[in-house]
């Protein structure tokens, strides 16, 4: 009798994949370089061993507006150095509004209290009086447009406007607080800042101007505040600098129909985006137009297989990398549904009220909000008709085994889960899903396209079935162009080419898998290493959270006489209590599955466990209250308060 385990969770049916965007692909590159590529591992090892051909056939396949060039890579033996296009000319915001019928561009709910849409029309108007009102304003290329805004389609509207005229946009969510949004938008001074007057969460109205009036008074760049209308009928502006609200800002500009999209090079700035700042100030890093454009045509089409009308949510805010990744969805000709505030207001299933009502095609969530609705047992298959789902992505920390089952005992049995990886750093992902492979339990199912990933060993030797360090070995078109205010590339190289010398080293600890798959085992800088034998946090995150009293749990490496032993914190359900009984337990689930190097010293109760405004847990943090040092930036946690639980305990005894 053949094993569950040896045999994929899903695979693909002929259909399916005959229909595939990739199989469409292959055929198109094939005739065109006269390369035969009869399946996805062709596919990847051909757009890896010949970067040139491949990146070409993206552009040629996305049908990307611009001028190309006849150069597609210079000094690409560089890491950093590599140029990518340097002859092309094109505009981002301009292959996003490739339509202008009267179909869905964009659906939103803010929870259960808004719900509107645009179609491509309207949202090409709207960008079009927007970006109007910012070239009155003198806003020309280079110069910063800030969104502290909800994911609601105003933001994009801004974001697009920005990109037409060749500003720079960046962004922060409003649950950021005052220094939160100083420490980011300080840096980067920008011109305008677009704001909303509040935002929903949990059935709760939360205000934003007060915090508004207090950032723009310390931001002197700040020439205009657009202030959005979204919980409030009546506004006083008269305490926040510079405001107008939005219809007065585009109102001169109402009859306009026309965009004037400036054409600029491939490597035009596009977006500043921020490092989390768990470990300081955020890094600002700099990501291009062509880049961008290039890298999310093909995880959508290719990795995703997004089609034109397809209608795609993922579950993010306006300070995550997912929020840049969905908008560029409407280049793929997608129908972006936007959502805002808490995904378990109600009774926690309105993600699945929103997929059913809108017809949504594509799923994107994190690990741990699958983790949570496994928890309190909703069935979303029982209750809802997810008929149009075809793919569910989660992202945000790894996607244990057991998640794997429930999706498709509970949600679906039928749909490619891809979990994907890769991070603000390349605004894309390094591994991630594919519609013609089948998906294995705990697995990410392939490396990207045109991503020479590897995984490397301490000595920088390429290993398989063991855990390394996640490299790329190969420049590729998302790599950052720099960092905002590190003129001589210092900071930029020292965050990812210090480790091994002209490779990307990402920082995830992780492994290739028989199948050609990858499991990520958590950050490398958050890897417990007692008695010198390294080992990933989420190895033991699976093993503890599997039991019904542990809600979450976060893992650090205690520095003990002379060496490091393991400690683990959980958050467990409403009115229980950590006794011995359940302490032995967690120690017996680690133990039987894992080694007796994972079992932790000491299993400690906590009321929360802090997280970044993503909802990633900070290891490093706790690691730092634990050993009395600093955390240097507590403005970049959702839950700040989180930390007393841990100061109260940096006592730890024996």
């Amino acid at each position: 009798m053949t094993n569950v385990l040896d045999r994929p969770l899903w695979t693909p049916s002929v259909e399916r994949t005959a229909d595939a965007n990739l199989t469409a692909f292959a055929r198109q590159a094939e005739k065109r370089w006269g390369v035969s590529l009869p399946g996805f591992d062709a596919v990847h090892a051909w757009s890896v061993a010949s970067p040139e051909q491949f990146w070409v056939s993206v552009w040629e396949f996305g049908k990307v507006i611009g001028t190309r060039g006849d150069r597609i890579l210079s000094d690409g033996n560089r890491m950093p150095g590599a140029k990518w296009f340097p002859d092309a000319s094109l505009n981002f915001a301009q292959n996003l509004l490739r339509s202008r019928d009267s179909g869905d561009a964009i659906v939103f709910w803010g929870e259960d209290e808004v719900k509107n849409r645009l179609s491509h029309s309207e949202l090409y108007r709207a960008v079009a009086r927007f970006a109007a009102a910012l070239r009155e304003l003198g806003v020309v290329k280079g110069d910063r447009i800030a969104a502290y805004m909800p994911n609601m389609p105003e933001t994009v509207i801004a974001m697009l406007a920005a990109a037409s005229i060749g500003a720079i946009f960046t962004s922060a969510s409003p649950d950021f607080g005052v220094q939160g949004v100083l420490d980011r938008f300080g840096q980067t001074e920008p011109k305008v800042l677009i704001a909303a007057d509040g935002y929903y969460y949990n059935n709760k109205v939360i205000d934003s101007l007060g915090k508004l009036a207090d950032i723009v008074r310390q931001l002197p760049s700040v020439k205009r505040v657009v202030v959005v209308p979204y919980v409030h009928a009546e506004h006083d502006l008269s305490a926040i600098p510079h405001a107008r609200m939005l219809v007065d800002f585009v109102a001169p500009h109402h009859d306009l129909t026309e965009i004037i999209f400036e054409q600029l090079p491939f490597d035009h700035p596009l977006y500043v985006m921020y490092s989390s700042g768990t470990t300081g100030v955020p890094k600002c890093i700099v990501h291009c137009a062509g880049g961008a454009l290039l890298q999310h045509l093909k995880e959508h089409t290719l990795h995703s297989d997004v089609k034109p009308g397809d209608r795609v949510f993922y579950f993010t805010t306006c300070g995550w990398m997912m929020w840049n990744w969905l908008v560029s969805g409407l280049a793929a000709g997608a129908t972006l549904l936007l959502f805002d505030g808490s995904p378990f207001v109600g009774d926690g299933s309105v993600l699945f009220d929103y997929a059913e009502a809108e017809g949504m095609t594509h799923f994107g969530t994190s690990a741990k909000f699958i983790d949570a609705i496994a928890k309190i047992d909703l069935k979303p298959r029982e209750t809802h008709n997810l008929a149009t789902v075809r793919a569910i992505m989660s992202t945000g920390s790894p996607l244990v085994p057991e998640s794997f089952d429930y999706v498709y005992r509970e949600i679906k049995s039928d749909v490619c889960l891809s979990s994907i990886s890769g991070g603000t750093d390349i605004i894309s992902c390094f591994v991630l899903g594919c519609p013609t492979l089948p998906v294995w339990r705990g697995e990410i199912q392939c490396r990207g396209l045109g991503m020479a990933v590897d995984v490397f060993d301490d000595a920088g030797r390429p290993v398989r079935g063991e855990k390394g360090e996640l490299v790329c070995t190969k420049p590729f078109p998302a790599m950052p162009i720099g960092f905002w205010n590190d003129p001589d590339g210092s900071k930029y190289r020292t965050a990812y080419f210090e480790r091994f010398e002209n490779v990307w080293c990402h920082g995830d600890f992780c492994e290739i898998t028989e199948h050609g798959g990858l499991v990520i085992h958590g950050r490398s800088d958050a890897t417990l290493n007692p008695g010198g034998v390294r080992i990933g946090t989420a190895e033991i995150y699976r093993q503890v959270e599997r039991l019904p009293e542990v809600l979450e749990s976060i893992v650090i490496g205690q520095d003990w006489e002379g060496d490091v032993r393991v400690v683990l914190f959980v958050k467990l359900r409403q009115g229980m209590m950590l006794d011995d009984e359940l302490v032995k337990r967690i120690r017996q689930a680690i133990r039987d599955n894992t080694t007796p190097r994972h079992v932790p010293a000491k299993v400690l109760q906590v009321g929360d466990i802090p997280r970044t405004k993503s909802g990633k847990i900070v290891e490093l943090a706790v690691r730092n209250v634990v050993h009395k040092q600093p955390v240097k930036n507590v403005e970049a946690l959702a839950n700040p308060e989180a930390l007393e639980y841990f100061r109260d305990r940096a006592e730890l005894g024996s």
